[in-house]
């Protein structure tokens, strides 16, 4: 091969990487691909999942400076894992929160792999805070958010910063849904939009009753795991 190739090749290496890990697998090929017109947007159905940690300014006010960072890449790390197991993408981090997509050819599946994701979390969640306290580490968990609609995902941004995201009412209403995570005081809730498409998983889900969510028009039914069946 030539030396030219070579160096050609190890570019084209080195943009898949940046890519991939700033962007994440499938949006990164996308990019990759020319898909960075501002405004290209298609309409998708699919799970959206809002997380973030649960006390996070509870240890920032009480942890040194230079723990923060690593404590946020533990647990990012955790959640980006089970994500990506169970096939969902990681859209971007926002603080110590994470915004993700589930999606699949039904409902019923991306709620069935969203719901996976939740479970698979809690042991790394769990392993990770065993060995985080191990080292007199701060240690945190998570709340979590999931919520079934149409979003729109794309280009978004001016002619010279463009971000590849998702928005629209449902991502609203997402947020809002894991906003009641603290006053429910519940790790994990799911709207009823959710829960009525996830199929045979339904039967893990549990009522935790109605309420209204800032800015979404009625109030809603929201739901969490059975902690008999979780």
């Amino acid at each position: 091969m030539k030396p030219f190739a070579v160096t050609a090749a190890s570019y084209a290496q080195i943009a898949r990487n940046l890519a991939e890990t700033y962007l994440g697998r499938e949006i990164g090929a996308r990019v990759l691909s020319g898909e960075i017109v501002r405004g290209r947007t298609e309409r998708i159905e699919a799970v959206i999942w809002f997380s973030d940690l649960s006390g996070f300014t509870r240890i920032t006010d009480s942890a040194p400076p230079e723990a923060i960072i690593p404590l946020l890449n533990d647990y990012a790390e955790a959640v980006v894992e089970a994500v990506h197991a169970m096939k969902g993408e990681v859209l971007k981090f926002i603080g110590d929160g994470v915004l993700a997509l589930f999606r699949s050819p039904s409902s019923e599946e991306s709620c069935r792999r969203a719901l996976a994701a939740v479970l698979d979390l809690r042991q790394r969640i769990a392993a990770l805070n065993e060995r985080r306290a191990k080292a007199d580490q701060p240690v945190t968990g998570l709340y979590l958010g999931l919520h079934l609609g149409e979003v729109f995902f794309g280009n978004i941004g001016s002619v010279d910063r463009l971000d590849f995201t998702a928005v629209g009412p449902a991502v609203n209403e997402a947020s809002r849904v894991v906003a009641m995570c603290r006053s429910l005081d519940q790790e994990v809730l799911m709207s009823s939009r959710f829960a009525a498409d996830s199929g045979d998983a339904r039967a893990r889900l549990v009522s935790v009753g109605r309420y209204a969510l800032r800015g979404v028009g009625r109030p809603q039914e929201l739901f969490t795991l059975d902690p008999e069946i979780a």
